[in-house]
């Protein structure tokens, strides 16, 4: 309520007046510091949406709510001023800027906080986005956020008829190449490191009128690669966690995936739930909420449990580990990645390796997990886990390696672990604003006196 977002939904021919006696009744309730309303993202967004919709704010008013509204605004962007050097969220404090651009756009005797505003703005992108220009926190969803952020900033400054400053083209330009690579065939982001479920209809239409073919030409981006067929997508996460710094919404799933068939999706990453509950972000932050390996039923990162350190940094990280041996393969034949991560080595002593490769005679997603054993440190409990996206059923199959995942009542696919048992689980969705159901195919064992164990399985089409 309080960032009024709500503005842009509003009849403009009608509401005027009530909208008027909304801000009237605010500016008398809240005027002074109310921890929630006056929170940096809240009050950054409510200015950014008065400033955008002030036509019909001040559409026949009296000169006295005029005068308080435009008061207010400038109220508001001090505090901001002040108060932006103690946000630590990257994204919040592009959030603070954008708005404080603003101000300085419409008020002739505030032009220096347009100016403030790039500067710190410029320094910002240096800090937190790559050489390819995405985010070093690695989360999907913090990319799109800035790029709406970015387009914001270069059309109001256009229609101020300001010159549009080069790092502003040029993150611009890279953020819509990032876009494009990480874009799933329903037009949302894949969920890793924070990616949330969002429909992005809207911003690939802008982009696509804005802008010519850009395309990502390495083979990975932010730690993701991308396998592609005909209708067959495989997001494969080889990357490492980020620094810790930029941790604050990263997943323990190093070499998870997720896979889309014909447009939909079936094998996921369970989400981030920030926005759910603090529980359901724990929860999901969990290396089982990803599909990959787990090893005695523990993450391969820690989070930080110190209130003081989270308090500064979020809820980060403790440990690091690496990704290697990162290999990406395309022939006539078929698609492939290869990685390995040593997130285990240090308690359990032994390294993880997959293969994913896409079959281009057949469409078939292959794969292969490799547990490699570097120093026997006892009895080992293995899991690796495909979650299927919800609103997928999934049936066990008489041979007991294989579940019959139902996609809709003429369409079908089949996932086989060869010479392994697999089970069904029950699991919970959190990349929206609430808890669904799904399901879990899950295969799991004990490595007993064992070098190496290699897990292989595919997923075909049920003919």
């Amino acid at each position: 309520m309080h960032n009024f977002f709500w503005l842009n939904l509003i009849d403009r021919k009608n509401d005027g007046k009530a909208i008027q006696k909304i801000i009237k009744i605010w500016m008398l309730k809240y005027s002074t510091y109310k921890r929630n309303v006056w929170e940096n993202s809240v009050i950054s967004r409510r200015i950014i949406s008065w400033i955008l919709n002030a036509d019909i704010v001040l559409n026949n008013d009296s000169f006295e709510f005029k005068r308080n509204f435009l008061t207010s605004i400038v109220l508001q962007t001090n505090h901001l001023k002040k108060n932006i050097k103690f946000e630590k969220s990257y994204t919040t404090r592009i959030e603070i800027l954008v708005a404080i651009l603003l101000t300085g756009l419409v008020f002739k005797e505030c032009e220096e906080n347009y100016n403030l505003a790039l500067k710190e703005l410029e320094r910002l992108i240096k800090e937190f986005f790559d050489n390819e220009g995405f985010p070093l926190n690695r989360n999907p969803s913090d990319l799109i956020f800035c790029l709406k952020h970015f387009f914001l900033c270069k059309e109001t400054m256009q229609d101020a008829q300001k010159y549009i400053p080069e790092f502003l083209e040029e993150i611009i330009n890279k953020n819509i190449v990032c876009t494009k690579y990480f874009l799933t065939p329903n037009n949302q982001v894949p969920l890793f490191n924070g990616g949330l479920e969002e429909n992005l209809d809207y911003i690939t239409r802008y982009i696509d009128k804005k802008r010519g073919k850009e395309k990502n030409k390495s083979e990975t981006l932010g730690g993701i690669q991308k396998l592609k067929y005909k209708n067959n997508y495989v997001f494969f996460d080889v990357g490492v966690p980020p620094n810790k710094n930029f941790s604050k919404s990263y997943q323990s799933g190093p070499l998870s995936f997720e896979y889309y068939l014909d447009g939909l999706k079936i094998i996921t990453n369970c989400g981030f739930g920030n926005n759910i509950s603090s529980k359901a972000e724990l929860l999901s932050r969990l290396t089982s909420a990803q599909s990959t390996l787990t090893v005695n039923d523990t993450s391969v990162t820690k989070f930080e449990r110190n209130k003081l350190l989270n308090k500064v940094f979020g809820n980060s990280i403790k440990n690091t580990f690496k990704t290697f041996d990162i290999n990406y393969q395309e022939d006539e034949n078929k698609i492939s990645s290869t990685a390995s991560h040593n997130g285990y080595e240090k308690n359990y002593g032994c390294i993880f390796k997959r293969n994913i490769s896409i079959i281009k005679s057949n469409n078939n997603v292959l794969g292969s997990d490799e547990i490699l054993v570097q120093e026997d440190k006892g009895s080992l409990n293995y899991s690796i886990r495909f979650h299927l996206y919800p609103g997928l059923s999934a049936t066990k199959t008489m041979s007991g390696n294989s579940a019959l995942i139902q996609i809709s009542k003429n369409k079908s696919l089949i996932l086989t672990v060869l010479n392994e048992n697999i089970i069904l689980e029950k699991s919970i969705f959190l990349g929206r604003n609430k808890i669904l159901e799904n399901t879990c195919v899950t295969v799991s064992g004990n490595l007993v006196n064992n070098k190496k164990k290699i897990i292989r399985w595919e997923i075909k089409k049920n003919i």
